[in-house]
């Protein structure tokens, strides 16, 4: 299956937005594209090849979203993506930062579809929908 592919620029510098994805995801990812769907959660990246991605609800509790299999700032982070599912069904997610002039390229590759069996066109489509929903986030962000 096709990746999805996501390409676009933001006006910062490539560190700028490598920080706001990883340290400061907390501040534009919507708690409704969450696992426990709790306001005030927050979002964490264990800057590390190894490193968990998960939420932390105001309670305490935590739920992981995925792990880090590339970390290379502030240029690029690969990670496979689990959130809402078993780590079984995890896909992957190539997130790459570029110089561009005075803005950055962002480009987002999310792959591994075919490995979801029956289960993948929807989830690929809901997917599809869900970067849609939180890319302008990011972008406000990164403005911000």
């Amino acid at each position: 299956m096709e990746p999805l592919v996501f390409e676009f620029d933001v006006r910062c510098t490539v560190e700028h937005a490598f920080e706001v994805w990883t340290a400061e995801t907390s501040r534009w990812w919507p708690a409704d594209h969450s696992f426990s769907g709790e306001k005030g959660l927050t979002v964490q990246f264990e800057p590390r090849v190894g490193g968990r991605i998960f939420e932390r609800t105001t309670g305490g509790e935590e739920y992981d979203w995925g792990e880090i299999v590339v970390w290379e700032p502030p240029v690029r982070l690969v990670y496979v993506w689990h959130l809402g599912s078993d780590r079984s069904d995890a896909t992957e997610v190539e997130v790459g930062f570029a110089a561009s002039g005075d803005e950055t390229a962002v480009r987002i590759e999310h792959r591994g579809w075919e490995r979801l069996g029956a289960g993948a066109e929807q989830r690929k489509a809901n997917n599809q929908q869900g970067w849609g929903a939180v890319l302008p986030l990011f972008e406000s962000a990164c403005h911000s």
